[in-house]
């Protein structure tokens, strides 16, 4: 399986590192020496990297064979691409890949079915399931524990405990109505 781990931004200075805009929990081990990586556009790979360190809050990386600002520059705004072992986990037993959370089935606390998980949304706040509903509807639901109660990936479901609204806003929307009616 093919994750994206990273985009190489800007040429810095000259003896060819480029700057990197990582995506990926994980860059010790996905962009660390020694690392082979695929790009997008596939011309430009794989590269090897030969060394990386951080400045001024920002991951560079040398690749074998870039050795100048001009072949570094040349890579600008190339996708770098991770291939990974389909069982490999994270050490965090708490942490998941997105591989193994797309296909889950998504029920509540009673098991009533909300739908299939086809997607993760990274946001810079929170990261959301992007859940198709059985009716061919979506809905997206915030991972975070405090709603996400459980990820099962023996049972392959996800466990949720949605506040009033998140799974179906019209009908908490009528139901808030006629609460406030109810309260006059």
């Amino acid at each position: 399986m093919q994750l994206v781990v990273g985009r190489i931004g800007r040429a810095h200075g000259i003896k060819g590192e480029v700057t990197v805009e990582v995506r990926t929990d994980e860059p010790e081990l996905r962009l660390g020496p020694g690392a082979v990586l695929l790009t997008d556009p596939a011309a430009r790979g794989p590269l090897t990297v030969e060394s990386g360190r951080v400045h001024s809050g920002r991951l560079l990386l040398r690749f074998t064979g870039v050795a100048d600002r001009n072949a570094a520059e040349a890579l600008r705004n190339t996708v770098l691409i991770a291939d990974v072992d389909p069982d490999e986990t994270p050490e965090d037993p708490e942490e998941f890949y997105d591989h193994q959370l797309v296909d889950l089935d998504v029920v509540t606390l009673d098991g009533t079915p909300v739908g299939r998980i086809t997607e993760i949304a990274h946001l810079p706040s929170q990261d959301l399931f992007i859940v198709e509903r059985p009716d061919g509807g979506e809905v997206m639901i915030p991972f975070v524990e405090e709603i996400v109660t459980e990820i099962d990936l023996d049972e392959q479901r996800a466990v949720v405990d949605p506040p009033p609204g998140l799974l179906d806003a019209e009908r908490a929307e009528v139901a808030g109505t006629r609460d406030d009616e109810g309260g006059k």
